[in-house]
């Protein structure tokens, strides 16, 4: 009966999300790493929406997180194969910063024209994204310059009540996460770590 309850509140839970990103909306969700805001990221004013959640400037960028291998190509003019490799052999969920983004909102992508995109194992996030088929950006849910929360009951009020839709499902989850390892992919193949 446990497992019945957890199934429709993972189901109710995508529906919801999905309902709120296709008009435009922000989510309050648990990723493979920490909880996170997100939205359409081809959505420019939903974007701008988590910047003022956030308080934060539109010179930092966020994350984008998305499904499959393929997508990448995508949302990534000639990304590096050997990425790929790269990231079957890493253990801790890991962010690459790609050169030349396309095709997602303008006010996610760096100045210099990179992108920061993790490709995410985790369920949850995997229905929604392949649902929602766009990339779904994801920032740590909480004001610009506070700490990052650990566990859901750690999320700042003003986040929640800013945000369009919370998400349900794992909210009791108190083992402590952690952001993934952030690495920027040098066009020689060479890897610069950013975050460890």
């Amino acid at each position: 009966m446990h497992y019945y309850f957890c199934w429709m509140n993972f189901t109710d839970d995508i529906e919801n999300c999905l309902r709120v990103l296709r008009a435009g909306g922000v989510i309050l969700y648990p990723t493979d790493t920490i909880w996170g805001l997100g939205c359409d990221a081809t959505d420019e004013e939903a974007v701008q929406k988590i910047y003022h959640i956030k308080q934060r400037q539109e010179t930092k960028s966020m994350i984008v997180l998305l499904a499959d291998e393929r997508d990448i190509f995508q949302y990534v003019a000639q990304p590096d194969p050997a990425v790929f490799d790269y990231l079957e052999n890493t253990a801790k969920p890991t962010t690459v910063i790609y050169k030349g983004a396309i095709g997602m909102a303008d006010n996610l992508i760096a100045e210099d024209g990179s992108i920061a995109i993790r490709l995410v194992r985790d369920e949850f996030c995997r229905h929604i994204i392949k649902r929602l088929r766009k990339p779904l950006v994801s920032t740590s849910a909480n004001i610009s310059g506070q700490p990052t929360p650990a566990s859901f009951t750690s999320i700042d009020p003003r986040i929640i009540n800013a945000s369009d839709y919370v998400v349900e499902y794992r909210r009791n989850d108190e083992q402590p996460a952690q952001p993934s390892s952030i690495i920027k992919w040098n066009e020689d193949g060479s890897v610069t770590v950013i975050r460890g």
